[in-house]
């Protein structure tokens, strides 16, 4: 077996590259040599950063579930949802008496067919004499 080299910043323990490399920032924006992003380069990189992240889906569904989570646990808000849901659904009134028609069938009503009116005249049984 070869042996490594417990000399350099590789071999470094992370906290301590941490405080090399943020001296070398510190020293860098005080002689003025340091990058500074425009606006518009800033938004760039992170629309990068951005695209990068999201190729990853079990990451991405991480974040998903722990964000659901979060907001399932204020009830207040989802008793909110839930109210503005059922208005905008129960606007639609074709969509409504459907769920009527479901709901009866599935309990065994079957929906009355509408009966016509008995015809009135003097021939008709039971009519006007």
């Amino acid at each position: 077996m070869t042996e490594t080299s417990r000399r350099g910043f590789a071999s470094m323990d992370p906290q301590r590259k941490k405080e090399i490399a943020s001296k070398g920032g510190r020293a860098a924006h005080e002689k003025g040599t340091a990058h500074e992003f425009t606006p518009d380069e800033a938004r760039e990189a992170g629309r990068r950063g951005g695209q990068a992240v999201s190729r990853n889906r079990e990451h991405m569904a991480a974040i998903g579930r722990r964000g659901g989570e979060a907001v399932s646990r204020d009830r207040e808000h989802m008793a909110q949802i839930g109210r503005k849901g059922g208005e905008t659904v129960s606007r639609d009134r074709q969509h409504m008496s459907e769920i009527g028609r479901e709901g009866g069938e599935s309990r065994g009503v079957k929906a009355e067919e509408p009966q016509m009116p008995p015809p009135q005249g003097s021939d008709a049984p039971g009519g006007l004499r």
